[in-house]
């Protein structure tokens, strides 16, 4: 058995937004290690809307009072999906070399302190963009603008030897992905399209290695 405490930090896909359980991927992950056996103690730190340069002006202040240095403790992130995102019709809200800089400081700090793991952006519903996130406020997200971004963090992480999960590939063309969008709004998947999330992960050699 393992006693860990994880933070994940991230967006609204980390928060598990339009998720009907409201447990998101991080809640499905770690309920099904601790139904093996594990103690785990999982902080969901995902914001709507945030961008990586968001997530990396607060992730540490919300981190360390949750993972004392008395704890056993790990770090999840997961971010890019609104870096992407068109605002108005003008600019994606974060470059992508913009948004590769942001990692690069951030996961760089987060691995000099904690074991750190890296999961990649997920595709959206393309057929559903515009996204209206508020009244006055519109995105347009892209899946082929997240599988470029994609490719930057993967060559990223190899670079600070950071475990990587590129999440894209195996969910772009998945026929239960598209459905978990039947009921989604074009960004955040339903109940089952979270659950993929979270196998993908439970199945994945880095975070295996953090429970073992």
């Amino acid at each position: 058995m393992t006693v860990l405490r994880i933070c994940f930090v991230g967006d609204s896909l980390t928060n598990g937004t339009n998720d009907e359980e409201f447990l998101g991927w991080p809640g499905r992950l770690c309920a099904g290690e601790c139904a093996k056996g594990h103690d785990l103690t999982y902080y969901n730190l995902g914001i709507r809307a945030e961008t990586s340069e968001d997530i990396e002006k607060r992730w540490r202040g919300e981190c360390e009072p949750r993972i004392l240095d008395i704890h056993p403790g790990a770090l999840v992130f997961s971010f890019g999906v609104n870096d992407m995102a068109i605002a108005d019709g003008v600019s994606t809200r974060v470059s992508m070399d913009r948004s590769v800089e942001s990692a690069r400081r951030m996961l760089g700090e987060a691995q000099q302190w904690l074991p750190t793991l890296w999961v990649g952006p997920m595709p959206v519903d393309d057929t559903q963009q515009p996204f209206n996130s508020a009244p006055g406020v519109s995105y347009d997200f892209s899946t082929d603008r997240l599988v470029e971004l994609s490719k930057k963090y993967q060559t990223l992480a190899d670079e600070m030897d950071l475990p990587y999960l590129e999440m894209l590939q195996s969910l772009v063309g998945n026929d239960d992905w598209k459905k978990s969008f039947s009921d989604g709004d074009g960004v955040h998947p339903t109940g089952a399209g979270y659950a993929m999330i979270a196998n993908r992960i439970a199945g994945w050699s880095p975070w295996c290695a953090l429970l073992d």
